[in-house]
């Protein structure tokens, strides 16, 4: 099993493990000292102090000399007092002693900079060092110019790598920054800075505070990594060897999402974003439908607090390049530890988070913020990613902070934000509007190297070919006629049977990352979308109407019913990433009595859908709370295909009446929003029939004239081949859930079907759309409950 994490593991293009050294750049750091071990510093609502003995106990004051808060040291001599208020005069006393350090001030969480100062310092323009931020912590980076391109070693003779007066500084930069070990020299764990190279940019690869060997303390997205976040721009941008001292921002995954959170305080040098793969609220992939994702989102967050220990301590799970670094003696780095032991408690946060509080989750939420950003944006993601989840698209209605705007959507895994239809327009947009020059000057170099990049990230076999096609806008001469041809493609793009698809030499191969069509719009949700209805009906079937009287099925939840996920193999490169030779589904059909399930007459014509959609049942539960999954599929000619899911738990079925929730926008019939509030958490009736409307994840999806569509009602787990479920309702029981419809109580299933009136390719084989299993379709029977 692939280590599940929000990473992209993407390893290094043909590794080298050579690493780059070069003496750390340092700043004095702003503190206040009240012995030579013993020093204070005011930060961000927060004042941390390093140098104590281990263990020490510690008061907080403020200017009148009153206890504010008190703390022990950890076993390092750090200690970090977190949520104070703005304001000057605060010190830190060691109790024992009685040793006070001197004043510090405590500033607010606002983007303007304390001292502008700090982004005149000076940067290397190749290797490793450290940046310090507005409250005196170092950061580790490293700096990979295009000439130099990061993690490339034992290349192939006469492998081009970029040269030449394109590439010579000053460059075209781009900041990746994660709290995954992004600073190694050799190469970004999961990060994907080689590729940028190719490209002809500089990347500088950023750690984030309390991660390998930054310092500082680790919290998830805190406001204060935000800050470090424009800092970083700021200072990066200030560098003599940074083309006209602006610079963009990318990144997959962590490294995506972070520049949402960055880019929202509106960095001023900041020219441009490309983030993917990401969410648009924690709680759609932490708590889908309000029940935990332990699957990935739980062993993500347990994986991020283990690379936050501190290093050189003997901890397990720490990033590799900062015990290294610490072996070597680099003394920036193991004096960056000493915070390292106050990372926030993630696992508590989460357990104490499980429905929506506002005042914390909303400031971890991009959707609530994406308007701030106002500079041009590129966005991909994919309707099925196995670890953010495919609500990544909610995010268009709310980026209205610039006009200049552009997001694919593919059916795929977490790595086909890279797959070459979406690195041609990326690159495109990263040279118009980063590099400003026409993409037709480093284009080459890229598509040369692709065949290696897709064999290196995907893992696809050496037979495998896979390169970029033909894109109009790098045949264009001039940056103004480039410039003019890429500014004319509609916001969304939807690309269609992703794996289906044929490549540039007229090859086809299962799964390659080639669409088979696509189809563009100006905005999300689709202009003209329908909210299109099938009834649950008697005998399993998904009618146009409901059924004439009342017709109940019943089945017996039980999340132990199938394994919990529904891939046996490796979910990331050669594996999951691969094509259909290297799967390893394994999706397998519900037991009798353990789901219910209903299906369509077949269509009379092609449906096109793109957006979210709902399963509206009508329910009682034997238990108080009971977990259900929806699962939409394709049946056709024998195989079922499928499509994409939802949950919801039971006792969270209240929806929002307006749009002050976690989205932000008001709850519809295709996008239905849960309050997710603790108080409106209600039991399931058990002598009375209600409402439940499970919000689908998003889809974009060619249902084909002869095709049936199937919805699936059963408790959670063995649909995808990460997430999964082990804290379901009823708690270590089973549930009997009886479903109802009728003219008074119509149970239906609900999907975005858009104004496009064919498809543009002929109906897959099976296997070969990405990330969208198929099996053998079987009929089933549903359990019906007599009246």
């Amino acid at each position: 099993m692939a280590t599940r994490s929000l990473r992209t593991r993407i390893p290094v293009l043909l590794a080298a493990l050579s690493v780059v050294l070069l003496a750390a750049t340092t700043l004095a750091l702003p503190s206040a000292r009240a012995t030579d071990a013993f020093t204070a510093h005011g930060s961000a609502r927060q004042v941390y102090g390093v140098g104590l003995p281990a263990g020490a106990g510690a008061t907080l004051l403020d200017g009148t000399g009153q206890t504010v808060a008190t703390q022990h040291a950890d076993s390092l001599g750090g200690l970090l007092f977190r949520d104070v208020a703005p304001g000057s005069g605060y010190s830190v006393r060691e109790d024992a002693t009685g040793a006070t350090s001197g004043p510090v001030t405590v500033h607010s969480e606002a983007a303007a900079p304390w001292d502008p100062s700090i982004y005149d310092q000076p940067i290397p323009d190749d290797g490793y060092s450290y940046l310090t931020t507005r409250d005196g912590t170092q950061l580790a980076l490293t700096v990979h110019p295009p000439t130099h391109p990061a993690g490339i070693g034992g290349l192939p003779e006469g492998f081009p790598v970029p040269n030449g007066p394109d590439y010579m500084p000053p460059y075209p930069t781009l900041i990746e920054y994660s709290g995954y070990g992004y600073a190694a020299p050799a190469s970004p764990v999961n990060g994907i800075a080689a590729i940028a190279n190719l490209m002809g940019f500089a990347v500088v690869d950023v750690s984030m505070r309390g991660t390998g060997c930054s310092g500082g303390a680790f919290d998830f997205f805190e406001p204060l990594q935000n800050l470090d976040g424009y800092d970083v721009v700021e200072t990066i941008a200030h560098q003599p060897w940074v083309k006209g001292h602006k610079v963009g921002m990318m990144g997959i995954s962590y490294g995506g999402i972070s520049q949402l959170f960055t880019a929202q305080l509106q960095p001023p040098d900041l020219a441009a974003i490309s983030p993917m793969s990401v969410i648009d609220a924690t709680a759609t992939t932490l708590y889908p439908g309000g029940v935990l994702n332990t699957g990935f989102a739980v062993a993500w967050a347990q994986e991020r607090q283990q690379e936050a220990q501190p290093a050189g301590t003997g901890a397990t799970g720490t990033q590799a390049y900062a015990e290294q670094r610490v072996a070597q003696g680099d003394a920036t780095c193991i004096a960056n530890q000493a915070l390292h032991g106050e990372a926030a408690d993630l696992m508590a946060k989460i357990r104490a988070n499980s429905h929506y509080v506002p005042a914390v989750a909303d400031p971890l939420d991009p959707v609530t913020f994406v308007d701030k950003i106002n500079v041009p944006t590129f966005m991909a993601c994919q309707w099925e990613d196995e670890q953010t989840g495919g609500h990544c698209p909610a995010l268009v209605s709310h980026f209205t902070g610039t006009t200049k705007k552009w997001f694919t959507f593919t059916n795929g895994a977490h790595i086909d934000s890279l797959d070459p239809e979406t690195m041609n327009r990326w690159y495109d947009f990263l040279e118009l509007y980063v590099a400003h020059q026409p993409p037709a000057i480093n284009q080459a170099i890229l598509r040369a190297s692709a065949p290696l990049i897709y064999q290196t990230a995907m893992g696809l076999p050496q037979t495998d070919l896979v390169t970029l096609p033909v894109d109009p806008v790098q045949l264009q001469p001039t940056y103004a006629t480039a410039l003019a041809a890429f500014e004319q493609a509609p916001a969304v793009r939807v690309l269609f049977d992703n794996g289906a698809g044929t490549s540039p030499t007229g090859s086809r191969t299962a799964g390659d990352p080639y669409p088979a069509y696509e189809r563009s719009f100006s905005t999300l949700p689709v202009p003209g979308v329908q909210a299109a209805s099938w009834y649950l009906n008697a005998n399993g079937a998904l009618g146009t109407a409901a059924p004439p009287k009342m017709h109940v099925d019943r089945y017996t939840s039980d999340a132990n019913a199938l394994p919990r996920t529904d891939y046996t193999g490796g979910t990331g490169t050669g594996g999951l990433w691969g094509n259909a030779s290297q799967w390893s589904w394994d999706w397998q059909q519900n037991k009798p009595g353990t789901a219910v399930s209903y299906l369509s007459a077949p269509l009379t014509q092609d449906v096109t859908t793109v957006g979210a959609g709902s399963v509206q049942l009508w329910v009682r539960s034997s238990t108080p709370d009971v977990d259900l999954q929806a699962t939409v599929s394709e049946v056709r000619n024998g195989q079922e295909t499928y499509v994409q899911s939802g949950w919801l738990r039971g006792s969270e079925r209240k929806l929002a009446t307006t749009a002050d929730n976690m989205l932000k926008q008001p709850s519809t019939l295709l996008q239905p929003i849960p309050t997710m509030l603790a108080g409106d958490v209600q039991p399931m009736p058990q002598d009375e029939y209600t409402l439940v409307t499970i919000p689908l994840y998003f889809q974009g999806h060619a249902y084909r004239a002869g095709s049936q569509v199937r919805v699936t009602i059963t408790a959670p787990n063995g649909t995808q081949p990460i997430w999964s479920f082990d804290e379901t309702q009823p708690a270590g029981t089973t549930s009997d859930v009886y479903v109802a419809s009728s003219p008074k109580l119509p149970s239906r299933l609900v999907l975005p079907v858009v104004p496009l009136t064919t498809v543009g390719s002929a109906q897959p084989t099976c296997p070969s759309l990405r990330n969208e299993p198929c099996r053998p379709a079987v009929p089933f029977t549903n359990t019906s409950f007599p009246q």
